[in-house]
């Protein structure tokens, strides 16, 4: 089970690291890591569970960021009632919009103590693919949140924090060609 502890923070040379892909047949602590970043992220939105074991909620959260660089990451979304709850393995965006979005509070991060303040603009909507546990080759079109978690995850695989997407001059200028999007009050960070 993952908890609070095992998640490196920011700084760690870990999470500036361009992380490895995932060899299928899925080894059996690959399947074990897929099933534990799966249970964090399930297990952080259930308000009794994240008290009793200390979990800070999230709706995702990628491998490297449990000290472990291998290009996987889950997600755990529940969004105009339809629930997006996958590990996606190898994972990689087959093509996007050019209108891009940003959540409005701004975006946080599991890895990320404090609060960073700025619009971090991604692509509004993506056609997805990656490989499930099973070996099954997924392909997704996601927008919303769904979307902006799965570019959030993705980056964190490439080694690169939400943050240095934040305009460091201007972090609330207005981002090009962009609807902006509302973060309901249960939304919370990956």
């Amino acid at each position: 089970m993952i908890t609070m502890n095992e998640i490196i923070r920011d700084g760690h040379p870990t999470l500036r690291q361009k992380a490895k892909e995932v060899p299928f047949p899925l080894s059996n602590e690959h399947k074990r890591l897929a099933d534990d970043l799966l249970n964090y992220v399930i297990m952080s939105q259930d308000s009794e569970l994240s008290e009793k074991y200390g979990l800070r909620p999230g709706i995702g959260l990628a491998a490297p960021q449990v000290n472990r660089p291998v290009r996987m990451f889950a997600l755990h979304i529940q969004e105009n009632d339809e629930l997006l709850s996958e590990v996606f393995i190898n994972p990689k965006i087959k093509s996007h919009s050019i209108e891009k979005t940003y959540i409005t509070s701004g975006e946080g991060c599991l890895s990320v103590d404090e609060e960073i303040e700025g619009y971090v603009p991604r692509y509004a909507r993506i056609t997805v693919t990656g490989t499930d546990r099973e070996g099954n080759v997924m392909t997704l079109r996601l927008k919303g949140l769904k979307a902006i978690a799965f570019q959030h995850e993705l980056d964190h695989l490439n080694g690169i924090m939400f943050y240095d997407h934040i305009n460091k001059e201007n972090p609330y200028e207005q981002v090009p060609n962009s609807v902006p999007y509302e973060r309901k009050p249960k939304e919370i960070d990956n």
